[in-house]
C-alpha cells in the first residue's frame, strides 16, 4: 500500500475530525482525502507517472501535503522548494531534478517562472486514478542546504516515511486526541516529518501557519491548546523574548521538541522553566530525520543527550578505523533503519561513500553514555586541527555562552601558516552589553587547553543562519575575514 491509504483511512473512522486547521479554517480528514484524490488526477491528467518529479515552491500551505499523498498514489516524487533560496539556486535544483509538474504559490511566480498556481490541484473533478504507489518507491526528495558545496537531493522511499511516523509516534506518545502546531518550514524534514506527517498517520489535527511569527505561534499554543510542537532553538529564543512568554498559558502544551542543531543542556533547562518538558531529537534529511530522542520523562535527567536509538532505528559511534567505540569516546555517528534514505539522487559515489556497509556515516561527531545515551559534540566537516591537535567548536563555544554578557558564539578555524589552522571565535552580545576581544580571549584561562583558546575573537551584530536557524560556519569564516 502507499502512503495515501493513511488518509483515506482515517476519512473511513473519522470523517469529520479535522484533519489539518490553515488561516482559521478547518479540512476534515474527509475533505482532506477528496484533495489528494482530486491532486492526483489533476497531476496525472498533466503526464506525471510512477517515478516522475511533482515540484513544489510556497510558504506551508495544505496543498504541500496533499502534494505527498497525492505523489505516494502515483508512484511519483515531491520534491518542496527552499523558497529562501535565491533564483540561480533555485534553478539549479530544478536542473537537477526536471519536474514534470512545478507548482508555484502566486507570492513566488517571479521567483521561479514557469510553473503553475496550486490552485490548479482543486480544479480537477475527475476520478482519482488507482494507487499504485509502493512502499520502496521514491517519494521525497528533499536538497540538503548545500552550505559547503553544491545541494545533495536526498531520496527518501515510501518506507522511510512510515517508518519515521512510527518512531515519532513513540517519541511522543503521538495519538489521534492530539493538537500539532506546524511551524518549521515543509521544504525541510524537520517540518514535514519530525511532527506533521506522523500526526497525519495517527489521525491527529495539524495546525498549518505559512511562516514562522513567534507572536502568533504563542498565541496559538494558547488558544488552540495545543499539546505538541517542534520549535528550534532560535525560534524558542525569539518566544521568549516576547514579553507575554513568562504568563502565557502553556498548560496544554505535553513537551516541545526541539532540535536542528547542537542543543546546550542550559537552553534545554531556561525553556524546562515555564514547566513544559523539552525533548531533544537528533537525525538530519538523510534519517528522514527521527533517528535519536529523548523521551519527556527524561527531559531533564537527561538535558543535552540527543537521546537514545529510536524504536526503529540503530545507531553506533565508530573511530576512524571504523570500529565501534567504547561509552565517552568521541566518534562519528552512524545511523542504520528502515527510516534511513535509499541515497543521493543521481550521485552513485556519494551514494556509496555516505551509505557504505549499510549504515549512513553521518559525518557528526558524538558519544554514548553508559545508557546509551547519545551527546552530539560537533561535524566532522567543523572540526578544527591546529597542529595536529583536534579541537570540537562546540566545547570551545560553551565557555563563550557561559557569559552572561554573551548572547550567541560561533567558533571556526581559520588558516594559519604555522598551526594549520588555529581557532577563531564570532560573539554576539547581549544588548548593552560590552566586551574587548582580550576580554573574551581571558574567559578561558585556565578552563580548556590553551591550544583551543581562540586566537581572535570578533563581535557580530547576529550570527548567519538557514532557515532553520542553523548558524551557517561558512558565513561565518567570511565575516570573521572581512573584518580582519
Amino acid at each position: 500500500m502507499d502512503l495515501s491509504h493513511w488518509i483515506e483511512r482515517h476519512a473511513r473512522f473519522a470523517p469529520g475530525a479535522v484533519a489539518i486547521r490553515f488561516e482559521g479554517r478547518d479540512i476534515s480528514y474527509a475533505q482532506l482525502a477528496q484533495r489528494v484524490g482530486s491532486a492526483a488526477s489533476a497531476l496525472a491528467a498533466r503526464g506525471v507517472r510512477q517515478g516522475d518529479a511533482v515540484a513544489y515552491l510556497g510558504l506551508n500551505h495544505p496543498a504541500a501535503l496533499v502534494l505527498v499523498f497525492a505523489c505516494a498514489r502515483l508512484g511519483a516524487m515531491f520534491v518542496p522548494l527552499n523558497w529562501r533560496l535565491a533564483p540561480p539556486e533555485l534553478a539549479r535544483v530544478v536542473a537537477d531534478c526536471p519536474p514534470r509538474v512545478l507548482l508555484v504559490e502566486a507570492a513566488f511566480s517571479n521567483t521561479l517562472p514557469g510553473g503553475t498556481d496550486i490552485k490548479a490541484l482543486e480544479s480537477n473533478d475527475a476520478e482519482a486514478p488507482a494507487p499504485v504507489g509502493t512502499e520502496e518507491m521514491p517519494l521525497l526528495l528533499c536538497y540538503t542546504s548545500g552550505s559547503t558545496g553544491a545541494p545533495k537531493g536526498v531520496v527518501l522511499p515510501q518506507r522511510a516515511l512510515f517508518w519515521n511516523a512510527v518512531n515519532s509516534t513513540h517519541m511522543h506518545d503521538l495519538t489521534s486526541a492530539d493538537r500539532i502546531l506546524t511551524t518549521l518550514p515543509l521544504f525541510h524534514v524537520g517540518g514535514l516529518n519530525i511532527l506533521t506527517t506522523p500526526a497525519l498517520h495517527a489521525g491527529a489535527s495539524v495546525t498549518l501557519h505559512p511562516r514562522f511569527d513567534p507572536k502568533a505561534a504563542l498565541e496559538t499554543i494558547e488558544r488552540e491548546r495545543i499539546t505538541l510542537t517542534v520549535l528550534v532553538p532560535a525560534q524558542l529564543t525569539a518566544m521568549m523574548e516576547l514579553p507575554a512568554w513568562k504568563l502565557a498559558d502553556l498548560s496544554s502544551l505535553r513537551m516541545i521538541t526541539t532540535g536542528s542543531t547542537i542543543v546546550p543542556e542550559s537552553f534545554i533547562r531556561k525553556v524546562s522553566a515555564r514547566g513544559v518538558p523539552v525533548i531533544q531529537v537528533y537525525g538530519s534529511t538523510e534519517t528522514c530525520p527521527v533517528a535519536a530522542y529523548v523521551r519527556a520523562p527524561d527531559a531533564l535527567r537527561k538535558a543535552g543527550s540527543a537521546g537514545i536509538a529510536a524504536l526503529h532505528c540503530e545507531l553506533k559511534v565508530v573511530g576512524e578505523d571504523g570500529a565501534e567505540l567504547p561509552a565517552g569516546r568521541d566518534g562519528q555517528i552512524l545511523v542504520r533503519g528502515p527510516n534511513v534514505a535509499s541515497g543521493y539522487w543521481r550521485a552513485p559515489e556519494e551514494t556509496a561513500r555516505a551509505f557504505r556497509g549499510g549504515w549512513y556515516h553521518s559525518g557528526d561527531v558524538g558519544h554514548l553514555d553508559e545508557e546509551g545515551h547519545l551527546y552530539v559534540v560537533s561535524r566532522l566537516k567543523d572540526l578544527i586541527i591546529s597542529g595536529g591537535e583536534n579541537i570540537y567548536p562546540a566545547e570551545v563555544e560553551s565557555v563563550l555562552l557561559e557569559c552572561p554578557a554573551v548572547e550567541e558564539a560561533c567558533v571556526v578555524g581559520r588558516p594559519d601558516a604555522r598551526w594549520g589552522e588555529v581557532v577563531a571565535a564570532a560573539v554576539v552580545l547581549k544588548a548593552g552589553c560590552r566586551m574587548s576581544e582580550a576580554e573574551a580571549i581571558a574567559l578561558f584561562q585556565g578552563r580548556i587547553a590553551r591550544y583551543k583558546h581562540p586566537r581572535e575573537v570578533r563581535f557580530l551584530e547576529r550570527l548567519p543562519r538557514s532557515a532553520l536557524g542553523k548558524i551557517q560556519r561558512e558565513a561565518v569564516r567570511a565575516a570573521i575575514s572581512e573584518k580582519r
